[in-house]
């Protein structure tokens, strides 16, 4: 059989490998046969049976005296005759090499085996660089703290658009006793008291004859047969609160008063289109181009917005604003998780970013208190965002992402940098020189949306992470901005809607380090949405206990939108990583814009938007527990290492045995159920 082989194999010596199976084992054809015995000290570089299709690449021993290996893989029925036993081939030989050109074995008269990509796993490549050094500490805290204007602009509706008490101007030009100008406001039942009303006043020249004949309201004037008239004069409004808001600036009450949930919609909307294009264009130009490009674009329109001079203007600016608010949240989670090691990259998306976020909304109650005037508190609130472009010299790109688009030499360059920020040596070369070659004569790969949905394992997916996002943000969004309808201060309501965060954020990375995703993410909507549920049953008359069920429910919430950004970017492949964290986390602005909505039906009924919230978040925690798990499996670099992640694979393997003809087994359905 040695003559039937290329001159390349003839130049090895034909001993058969230790690791190989002895041929008795292959005397019947077998789905898959796999050997994973390390090879002995004495053995030269040997060929590994296992699964067909596997990856051919040397692989040097890490103890010294141990030569190379070239990893094959073959089964029994893709294995020619003539090899039945493999041969040992010495890598260092000029032949060689002559056999492994792109991963593909080459065998004459034979179609060539394909191989798995040469590239190795990039966490491989990089782990010299430590977990923790200098390095990763610096990007840590400054990705980070460019997500303190999203805290700022994120929440900074809720005192934007405040509305203060109110009730009908009654100018000081019409002729009324001080009587009946106390009484010119007709009065309302409201939880159980008796408030005036906001949008009716009694019609002026009717009560200014009762008050010029000297009769008196209540006593010689039944007021509720009185006719009443809409507000023609415009409101006063009170001050002990806002001292200006959009809302008292251009009268957004009453008749008008669908405008200011209209402008955190539409704000949203914003958002929402920012998360469907940030995925595409930072897959296309890069994370930091597209995470300063944002940056700017946030800073920039809420500086325009402090000279708005009417609604419309300023709801522009506002959609504009929220474009790039989420593309800069968005780029610059993904730019950590792909710099970062694993072990860190969980505690940069779980406290990093999103505590670094909680710090900005914290830091607003601080901001409102002291500068109560609508356009100098967005004036206050554009620094911090000038001074995070400063970053743009500290912060590198992705190597990751760079690798991705043939950048090889980009990429090795970021990473020594890296190594002499940690005082480390770099190998030399990073990646070896024929995989370095491969990669940069190799035309990128473009991926577009399409993929998300290309078969049906990975569309079941997609679908699944839609309706998981939806949920959670309208949940977390609306237990936001539900804050000033809570009793007590609004500046005190808001900081601890904020601070509870801090903790629900310390919980979710924990349950990420220790627990699977899928578990936790449920367990945290089952205590969100059970809580929101209950609070039906909180007497009005105990408040401060259903302020603290509503911050309990969000400290549930919030747990699981920390966690399910994690999630998203574990399951997705790096080539479409920043798109599938994208579509999903448009999916979540479809509930944020949903929010403002579910919080205006409290107008109807006190209970009605805990009930509907509740509800959601509970049916959603029964359908995590529905999807594939990530824990402790290596990221995915390319779109078939993500098809190995588990609960992906069983549902692959469904698939392909519905297709299966009269029970006929199928190895590839053996290879795919393999766990």
């Amino acid at each position: 059989s040695e003559a039937r082989l290329s001159p390349a194999f003839r130049t090895a010596q034909p001993v058969r490998s230790p690791c190989s199976a002895p041929p008795q084992a292959h005397a019947r054809p077998a789905p898959t046969v796999r050997h994973s015995a390390p090879c002995p000290a004495s053995a030269a570089p040997c060929l590994r049976a296992g699964t067909a299709g596997r990856a051919l690449r040397p692989r040097p021993r890490d103890r010294p005296g141990l030569r190379p290996y070239v990893k094959l893989s073959v089964t029994k029925s893709e294995a020619p005759r003539e090899l039945t036993s493999l041969f040992l081939v010495h890598s260092h030989t000029p032949a060689a090499p002559g056999l492994l050109r792109r991963g593909v074995l080459q065998v004459p008269g034979r179609a060539p085996w394909a191989a798995e990509d040469s590239m190795r796993d990039y966490d491989e490549v990089t782990a010299f660089l430590g977990d923790w050094g200098p390095f990763q500490r610096l990007i840590f805290f400054l990705l980070s703290s460019s997500i303190i204007p999203n805290g700022f602009n994120g929440m900074s509706i809720v005192f934007l658009a405040g509305t203060p008490e109110h009730r009908c101007l009654v100018p000081d030009t019409v002729n009324l006793s001080s009587a009946w100008r106390n009484h010119s406001i007709p009065l309302e039942t409201k939880d159980g008291r008796q408030v005036p009303q906001k949008c009716r006043r009694y019609r002026l020249a009717t009560i200014a004859n009762f008050s010029a004949l000297g009769l008196e309201p209540g006593l010689d004037v039944d007021l509720e047969q009185l006719e009443q008239e809409s507000c023609l004069d415009g409101w006063e409004y009170s001050k002990d609160i806002f001292l200006s808001t959009i809302v008292t600036e251009w009268n957004l009450v009453c008749n008008d008063d669908w405008k200011g949930p209209l402008t955190i919609s539409l704000f949203f909307v914003g958002v929402l289109l920012g998360s469907f294009i940030s995925g595409q264009l930072s897959d296309r130009f890069g994370r930091k181009n597209v995470l300063f490009w944002t940056m700017a674009m946030q800073t920039g329109f809420s500086f325009l917005q402090v000279f708005s001079v009417n609604f419309e203007m300023f709801t522009v600016l506002f959609v504009l604003v929220g474009m790039g608010q989420i593309s800069n949240y968005v780029a610059a989670f993904v730019l950590g998780t792909e710099i970062l090691s694993k072990s860190i990259r969980i505690i940069f998306a779980t406290l990093g970013v999103c505590i670094f976020y909680a710090f900005g909304f914290m830091v607003l109650p601080l901001f409102a208190y002291f500068i109560r005037d609508w356009r100098m508190l967005l004036l206050a609130l554009t620094v911090p965002g000038v001074l995070c472009g400063l970053l743009w010299w500290f912060i590198p790109e992705s190597p990751r992402w760079l690798i991705s688009q043939g950048r090889i030499n980009e990429a090795e360059v970021i990473i020594r940098k890296a190594a002499k920020i940690n005082g480390i040596v770099a190998p030399s070369p990073i990646f070896d020189p024929n995989e370095l070659q491969d990669l940069n004569t190799k035309t990128p790969q473009s991926h577009h949306i399409y993929d998300l949905i290309r078969t049906r394992n990975i569309r079941i997916l997609t679908i699944m992470s839609i309706i998981l996002w939806l949920t959670i943000s309208v949940g977390y969004f609306g237990l936001s901005l539900d804050t000033p309808n809570l009793h007590g201060n609004i500046y005190m309501n808001s900081f601890l809607s904020a601070a509870v965060e801090v903790p629900a954020y310390v919980l979710a990375w924990l349950l990420l380090q220790y627990l699977p995703r899928r578990y936790s993410i449920s367990a945290a909507l089952f205590l969100g949405g059970s809580v929101l549920l209950f609070m039906q049953l909180v007497p009005s008359e105990l408040f401060y206990l259903s302020t603290a069920l509503v911050m309990v429910g969000k400290f549930g919430i919030t747990s699981a939108y920390s966690m399910v950004y994690v999630y998203t970017a574990e399951l997705y492949p790096t080539v479409v990583r920043n798109m599938g964290v994208g579509v999903s986390s448009t999916a979540s602005r479809l509930g944020s814009i949903l929010s403002p909505y579910f919080v205006y039906l409290g107008a109807y009924d006190r209970f009605l938007p805990y009930i509907l919230m509740g509800s959601l978040t509970i049916l959603t925690a029964i359908l995590t527990l529905f999807f594939p798990e990530s824990f402790g499996i290596p990221l995915p670099d390319t779109i078939d290492q993500m098809l190995r992640v588990k609960g992906i694979k069983q549902w692959q393997a469904q698939s392909q045995t519905r297709m299966l003809k009269d029970g006929e087994e199928s190895p590839t359905v053996l290879k795919s159920t393999a766990f």
